[in-house]
């Protein structure tokens, strides 16, 4: 999971170097965080108009999570 996530973003930034994703622990409800960092010159990049490709990287990584049984949840830093 954390290798799409990373694929993902580097597809739509310019410093595809300073793409790095960390991976938190399951919470109480077994929920993993991945944390997605990308410079600030391609945050806008990242989340789009009005959040649409962030919300289309959360649901692409919801559903690549829901065939291995896991939850998770993408914040964007």
């Amino acid at each position: 999971m954390e290798e799409l996530l990373k694929t993902i973003a580097s597809g739509l930034v310019e410093n595809k170097n300073e793409v790095s994703v960390t991976v938190d622990e399951p919470d109480a409800e077994g929920v993993v965080v991945y944390h997605l960092h990308v410079a600030s010159d391609d945050m806008g990049r990242v989340i789009g108009k009005q959040g649409r490709i962030a919300k289309a990287i959360r649901t692409v990584m919801r559903a690549g999570a829901g065939k291995i049984n896991q939850k998770i949840m993408v914040e964007i830093d």
